[in-house]
């Protein structure tokens, strides 16, 4: 079916279609058009129910109020929800969100910033994917408004919005020891991503200082890509490996849940034969017994602050570079529990 045009509204209305793109563009009083045929023309519009083209509008304007939002996987608990709020918190500006992921994948990563090109959106939000550099610097040299989610490009200034994975991985590791854990694992991805290596290099540095060990055979990289049944089957065969294990830090919400799947699978109890932490909350971990202790990422402020990095940019046209770093938190549930000192 055919769409409602300016020029049929015109019609029915009796004026100009430049009268009536005048009042649909808001600049009926700039353009002296009397209350009562702006009345006449909305009202019509409504009835008509009338959807401006974007990309005419973009051609236009310049602008098609459209935000694109490239995120690692739409259906992880953490990027679900910050899209979610993007959304909200975009729609008090009068943007819409145009997203999609790149599960970690260059060719998907590269594909969405060409439709997102097509589509002519105002400003770009991005969690960039590895080699990623190249595509990002030229959308900084065109001076497109532009934010990083989640994690940054060391090489590249540019404006960024993530969490203090350094120091949330930290207080997870220096609460593990606190609780009297001795022997503690790591496992995490293989990805190279920035944050990834924060979340790492934070454990590793709180375990050096409390002078506990960390050695290689501790620590257990699964593939980006792996499975549901093979992260499970790699963990089961790591923990197998490792008598005596009392705690598990996981770096991220998926690798923690493949975590429960796989003590469980071993006959192991959550918080008595062995801790489990992991990094990013998930509704899964509040509502498991025993609960799941982990380090949150505040979501709703992660939300806001990267669309209001972003329209800063798109409203003041600014060469200023914003770079946020907000604390996460770490949430203490009964998946740890101080052990009691053992007597020799």
């Amino acid at each position: 079916m055919k769409g409602i045009s300016i020029k049929d509204i015109a019609k029915q209305a009796g004026v100009s279609p430049t009268t009536v793109s005048f009042v649909l563009n808001g600049k009926a009083k700039e353009k002296r058009i009397s209350d009562q045929v702006s009345k006449k023309i909305l009202k019509l519009a409504a009835k008509l129910k009338y959807k401006p083209n974007q990309l005419a509008r973009g051609l236009r304007t310049g602008k098609t109020k459209t935000i694109g939002l490239i995120v690692e996987d739409i259906a992880n608990h953490f990027f679900a929800n910050v899209a979610k709020i993007v959304e909200e918190e975009a729609d008090k500006f009068g943007y819409k969100v145009l997203y999609g992921s790149t599960e970690d994948n260059l060719v998907k990563a590269r594909g969405l910033l060409e439709v997102l090109e097509y589509r002519q959106v105002d400003g770009y939000i991005i969690t960039p994917t590895p080699n990623l550099d190249k595509e990002i610097e030229v959308l900084k040299n065109s001076r497109k408004p532009m934010v990083l989610m989640d994690r940054y490009l060391p090489q590249i200034p540019t404006n960024y919005v993530m969490v203090n994975n350094f120091q949330g991985a930290y207080d997870a590791a220096e609460y593990l020891i606190e609780l009297g854990y001795q022997k503690i694992a790591l496992v995490t991805t293989t990805s190279e991503q920035i944050q990834m290596k924060e979340r790492f290099n934070g454990f590793s540095a709180a375990m050096k200082a409390h002078r506990a060990n960390l050695p290689r055979k501790m620590c257990k990289k699964i593939p980006f890509g792996a499975t549901n049944e093979e992260a499970v089957s790699q963990i089961i065969e790591f923990i197998k490996g490792i008598p005596g294990l009392d705690a598990i830090f996981f770096t991220t919400n998926y690798l923690g849940i493949y975590g429960i799947e796989s003590v469980k699978e071993l006959g192991m109890k959550i918080g008595e034969d062995v801790a489990l932490i992991s990094f990013d909350d998930h509704d899964l971990f509040r509502l498991h017994t025993p609960g799941i202790t982990c380090v949150a990422q505040p979501i709703h402020d992660i939300a806001r602050n990267v669309i209001q990095v972003l329209m800063n940019e798109l409203n003041q046209h600014n060469n200023q570079i914003n770079q946020v770093v907000l604390p996460a938190t770490l949430i203490k549930r009964e998946s740890c529990r101080k052990k009691a000192k053992t007597v020799a």
